[in-house]
């Protein structure tokens, strides 16, 4: 019998495992739009939270004009611009998953 194929959501969690990597690299690698990707990715935040062993990380985005990180922001998109420059030049954020520490 073969394995049942792994879901979006679970090759995602793989992937960030371990690792940092922002919406557009995880929609290369899986193959999917950018979009979907930021759609999995607060059910994937959902899954982790259950998981005292694990934690989602997320490194904020960044204005590289004027140094601003968008450290207080809860949405997991890019935004669209700086709110201290008005640059439009953020850096994407990027999403990973750790153990928990003890």
């Amino acid at each position: 019998m073969l394995p049942a194929p792994r879901t979006a959501r679970q090759r995602m969690i793989e992937l960030l495992t371990g690792a940092r990597l922002s919406s557009h690299q995880l929609a290369q690698m899986l193959g999917l739009p950018e979009r979907q990707v930021e759609e999995h990715l607060t059910h994937v935040v959902m899954t982790v939270a259950r998981d005292r062993s694990r934690r989602f990380v997320l490194e904020p985005a960044s204005c590289p004009d004027c140094g601003f990180v968008f450290r207080d922001r809860t949405k997991l998109t890019r935004p669209s611009r700086c709110p201290r420059c008005r640059g439009e030049g953020i850096t994407a954020p990027r999403y990973g998953i750790d153990p928990s520490s003890p």
